[in-house]
């Protein structure tokens, strides 16, 4: 039997799920980074999720990987329909499995929200947020898209995944089928509730049937569409139940549309604001529920378990700022995580626009396999000049590399223009990677001189000399 946590006796408990066991109720939530698309795209996508699995996440659920064409993201964009495509998907589970932990593929239609002439949905109306308009799928269609996703599902097995997560939020193509705004249909597809609710369903039938009992099939079920005209909460509740009995393992939450005006994971939300829906649900089915959004740090992930709102908690971003969260909440280091500060400018921003996600606080996320943290042959004495966001980071990947760093502030405290950042109602999440970088400097005993500004005499005794002095701003008309 495993040994309570003294603090986080929750967050630590193994998950049975009957024929498997998680290590803990945290599970690293989908996001894509671009990485899938990238020339040598998996080895980079594999050291990715190997580092956070030797974080000690309990469960990772990678990017939305399409079941077909028409389901693409975006032209060319990650998909998984035949065999020839299994054996780059090794390469990221046979990496992570290394670690005991376990990884499930996320099956990802994006319906309408396709940015490619080839979309489609249940109905041909077009996205406020896409320039395409999706083609209506015919009924044929509609069951070759069932289809698809069981045999998505059938080749992430035979690439090793433990399971599957299939998106039914978000305002992706299952969503748009649940939902009478989208749905115009008259025929089994469309109309009533049950009509609407008839794909998900089969969806989850099908995949159950073709990879037996043995399998994670994690079902992301939309909690709250924030659109005008989504589901009702019985509508939630009533197919919660139906996907329950279709074979899932276990349901996800989804927190609105991607067309919806309402903020959900920007920093001006309030910490784990969105788990009271998944605690509603807790009463109605009998699957592990995992809440999710906004939570960033151990006390409100145990709060969230212990308070009985959900099963499991999941975090996306978060595991970006930091792989080791989990590890160093364990070992009761949290002073030392590198807080997700919601600011989706390295993150979100960067897949929007077509570029690799990073992340502002940690930009070694994504780029593991090409800047590995290794100690350096020669030790080296470096002089970092600013104590701003670069300086501070630099300074702190010097110092773990076995160098002698001296850091120079010329204010009376590091931070740079990031405490005016701080300053700004809503952000206050930002003093969190402050409190990391002080951290971090002390660890690993940068030598930190505020009210410095040093003299060329002074950097000339230097090896190599860093200069993370910031940009001026722009004067205002």
């Amino acid at each position: 039997m495993a040994e309570t946590h003294p603090h986080y006796p929750h967050l630590f408990e193994p998950l049975d799920l009957g024929f498997t066991t998680l290590q803990n109720r945290i599970l690293m939530g989908s996001m894509h980074t671009g990485l899938e698309e990238e020339r040598n795209g998996f080895k980079k996508l594999a050291s990715y999720y190997r580092e956070r699995a030797d974080g000690e996440v309990g469960l990772i659920v990678t990017g939305g990987v399409a079941p077909n064409r028409a389901g693409w993201v975006f032209p060319f964009s990650s998909r998984l329909a035949s065999k020839a495509q299994v054996s780059k998907h090794r390469i990221v589970t046979d990496l992570v499995h290394e670690t005991g932990t376990k990884i499930c593929l996320q099956i990802l239609h994006s319906g309408r929200y396709g940015y490619h002439p080839f979309c489609v949905a249940p109905s041909a109306i077009r996205a406020p947020i896409n320039r395409f308009r999706p083609k209506a799928l015919s009924e044929k269609g509609v069951r070759s898209t069932i289809d698809d996703f069981a045999r998505c599902a059938e080749l992430s097995q035979s690439a090793g995944y433990d399971g599957v997560e299939i998106m039914g939020s978000e305002g992706y193509l299952i969503n748009q089928f649940i939902v009478e705004k989208t749905n115009r249909r008259s025929d089994r597809w469309g109309g009533d509730f049950a009509h609407r609710s008839r794909f998900p369903t089969e969806i989850v039938e099908a995949v159950r049937k073709r990879v037996g009992d043995d399998f994670i099939i994690i079902f992301r079920l939309s909690m709250l569409d924030l659109v005008k005209g989504g589901s009702s909460w019985d509508e939630v509740v009533t197919l919660a139940k139906a996907i329950q009995k279709a074979g899932a393992t276990i349901i996800n939450s989804g927190i609105g549309w991607h067309e919806a005006r309402n903020p959900t994971i920007a920093t001006m939300v309030p910490r784990a604001t969105f788990t009271w829906v998944t605690a509603l649900l807790k009463k109605e089915v009998d699957l592990p529920l995992v809440a999710t959004n906004r939570i960033n740090m151990p006390d409100e992930a145990e709060r969230v378990l212990a308070e009985g709102c959900s099963d499991m908690v999941s975090m996306a971003r978060p595991f970006l700022a930091d792989p080791h969260w989990v590890r160093k909440t364990r070992v009761g280091k949290k002073q030392e995580i590198n807080t997700c500060i919601g600011c989706n400018q390295a993150c979100l921003d960067h897949i929007f626009s077509k570029k690799t996600a990073s992340c502002l606080v940690n930009p070694r996320a994504c780029r593991e396999l090409e800047a590995p943290l290794a100690v350096a042959e020669v030790s080296k004495s470096i002089g970092v000049v600013g104590g701003g966001p670069a300086g501070l980071a630099c300074s702190c990947a010097a110092a773990e590399r076995g160098h002698r760093v001296t850091l120079f502030e010329k204010a009376s405290e590091i931070g740079g223009q990031f405490l005016l950042a701080a300053n700004i109602p809503g952000k206050e999440e930002f003093t969190e990677t402050l409190r990391y970088f002080r951290e971090q400097l002390a660890k690993l005993q940068v030598e930190v001189k505020l009210k410095t500004e040093p003299t060329v005499e002074t950097l000339a005794a230097f090896d190599e000399i860093v200069l993370a002095t910031g940009v001026r701003p722009r004067v205002l008309a």
